[in-house]
């Protein structure tokens, strides 16, 4: 897992997962994976789901070929609310992006190292470690 700086100010975390290095055959079932994961944590909830793709093609919007699907999760840790200006962080999506011979997995830094932990791991176990 890599940690990029998006746009010069967005700290994005990213993880290719080739095809052949996971049991997962597309974005739904990781989408489906991540829920399972939101629904067991002892503090996260779970919001819905986005397709950005089908959402992008309905508007007509622009879509590079080699992107074959992509959807997003939403979700959310706060187990505080100190004040409203924490809020504008929140809540918290997980990206994935097919390709032919990839999955790109991607989420904006959290402002809670736990959080940003707890994506972390979820991310690397979509990996088939042999």
């Amino acid at each position: 897992m890599k940690q990029i700086i998006l746009k010069e100010k967005y700290p994005v975390f990213v993880l290719d997962v080739e095809k052949n290095e996971t049991h997962y055959k597309n974005c739904s079932e990781i989408i489906e994976f991540f829920k399972e994961k939101i629904n067991s944590h002892p503090t996260c909830k779970y919001i819905g789901e986005f397709d950005h793709f089908t959402h992008t093609k309905e508007i007509n919007g622009e879509i590079v070929p080699e992107i074959k699907d992509c959807k997003l999760i939403i979700f959310c840790f706060g187990n505080k609310l100190l004040n409203g200006k924490i809020t504008a962080a929140r809540p918290r999506s997980i990206s994935v992006t097919e390709y032919d011979d990839k999955f790109e997995i991607s989420f904006l830094e959290a402002p809670a190292l736990i959080a940003n932990e707890t994506m972390e791991n979820w991310v690397k176990e979509l990996k088939n470690y042999l």
